[in-house]
């Protein structure tokens, strides 16, 4: 079984820098191969593609827009009345997605659902499904959220298609993190991509939000494996490094994966309770122990 291969989140990650730039030098020399970033909108496409390659770093995650901030939206995927906006913030990730991906140009070769080594490995796209609307009854509204959705998935999965991306859907938990997030479990993300039968279209495990909706890890990770496209870790409830006090083994989730035959990237989205740096210890623990991966596994 082949080492864990993991991904800086640097929207979370080293907070003590100013700019992704900054951040991504820092994940390199730090021993990461991949970065991720929420929203990179901020920087220029072309700026961040050179930073990620002098970093020797591949970009593999990045979100769809959040939407207008200031109204209190959080993606618009599944918002009535916001399909226009969301195709727009569609177009602008396809094209950072597109110019990130030249970072990763040269790179290993595997094969499957899960293989970020292929030489033209797609770029993952969170497509955000955002907010029940301010003031509207969950369970009144769910019904009209979910058919925006599809039609707006029907269309992304279109898009990325001819761009060789894949997109993503990632459920928050609404009990600490946002409690009007529309998707909010794996089943109802498991529901959704059944009904839209995509195969560009793939579910994305964030452990810490699965455990405080579902717990049940070991099931769900056994069950919603063969659909994830990318895989994120943080402690809970505190959201801090993995080897930080909470309520998840990280020895036992990290084997399970290697076990069920996970090769894609695990993304550490997480708080540093202090220096980056310094709190990297369990990853450079965990490579001591298992290795780093090789070209070719």
């Amino acid at each position: 079984m082949a080492p864990l291969r993991f991904s800086a989140n640097l929207s979370w990650l080293f907070p003590e820098l100013s700019g992704f730039p900054a951040r991504l030098r820092a994940a390199g020399s730090s021993g990461f191969e991949a970065a991720e970033i929420g929203w990179p909108y901020a920087e220029p496409p072309e700026a961040l593609a050179r930073a990620a390659r002098e970093a020797g770093l591949r970009v593999v995650l990045i979100n769809t827009p959040s939407g207008d901030r200031e109204k209190g939206e959080n993606g618009l995927g599944a918002v009535p009345g916001r399909q226009a906006a969301f195709r727009e913030g569609l177009e602008q990730a396809v094209l950072y997605a597109k110019a990130l991906g030249c970072s990763s140009e040269g790179f290993f070769a595997e094969d499957g659902l899960h293989s970020p080594l292929q030489p033209h490995f797609p770029h993952r796209i969170h497509l955000m499904a955002g907010r029940v609307p301010k003031g509207a009854d969950r369970a009144v509204v769910r019904g009209e959220m979910e058919t925006v959705f599809l039609e707006n998935l029907r269309h992304a999965a279109e898009v990325l298609a001819q761009e060789n991306l894949v997109g993503l859907l990632e459920p928050i938990n609404t009990r600490i993190t946002d409690p009007r997030y529309f998707l909010d479990t794996p089943q109802q993300a498991a529901a959704i991509l059944q009904k839209v039968g995509r195969p560009n279209l793939q579910l994305q495990m964030d452990l810490f939000h699965w455990q405080i909706m579902d717990g049940n890890l070991t099931g769900n990770v056994r069950e919603f494996l063969p659909i994830v496209g990318h895989v994120q870790v943080a402690q809970v409830p505190g959201r801090g490094e993995p080897n930080s006090p909470g309520e998840l083994n990280f020895s036992y989730l990290f084997q399970l994966l290697e076990d069920e035959g996970y090769t894609g990237f695990v993304g550490c989205e997480y708080q540093p309770r202090g220096d980056t740096v310094e709190g990297l210890s369990w990853l450079r623990s965990y490579w001591e122990m298992r290795g780093r991966p090789q070209a070719g596994q």
